[in-house]
Parts: C-alpha cells; structure tokens; sequence
C-alpha cells in the first residue's frame, strides 16, 4: 500500500476515500482508529488514504482533480458607493 493523500481530518480522508472508491480503486485508511482515542485534541495527519501500488498513479489523478489543495484567494469585494465625508441627508 502507499499514500497517495494525507488528510487534514477524518471527513476530509472520507471523502477521498469515496471518490477513489468510486473511480474503482481499493482504498485503505491508515490512522482512523486512532483518531477517536486523542479526545478534542486536534491531530493533523494522522489519517492518511493508502491504494495499492499499481493502482497509485491512477488514484494520483483522482486526488489532484478534487483540487482538495489551499482554496483559491477570494476577491475582493466591490467598494459600495460612500457618501462623502459630511454628507446628511435631506
């Protein structure tokens, strides 16, 4: 087996977990027992979502096409019309 993604927590390995399940890749999670006994505890990287070798390339794709990465920088939003400084209503 070898790692074909470290997950940031358990609901994200999940859902790699299905899409490479879907995409008909056997899947194992190492780490997801060990999970529950750390309490509240956060624990970043202790579940990782490990394929078979041979299949390892194929699942590389699947990975990278849910783009699972730092999300994209937000735009800024657009500046709302300010009424000058010392401006009243009539």
């Amino acid at each position: 087996m070898k790692v074909v993604y470290e997950a940031a927590h358990l609901i994200d390995a999940h859902l790699v977990r299905h899409a490479l399940e879907d995409a008909g890749i056997p899947v194992f999670l190492r780490g997801e027992a060990l999970v529950g006994g750390l309490g509240e505890l956060p624990l970043f990287g202790a579940v990782q979502v490990c394929v078979p070798e041979i299949v390892w390339p194929q699942a590389r794709e699947v990975v990278q096409q849910l783009s699972l990465g730092e999300p994209p920088p937000a735009e800024p939003e657009p500046l709302a019309a300010m009424p000058p400084p010392g401006w009243l209503p009539a």
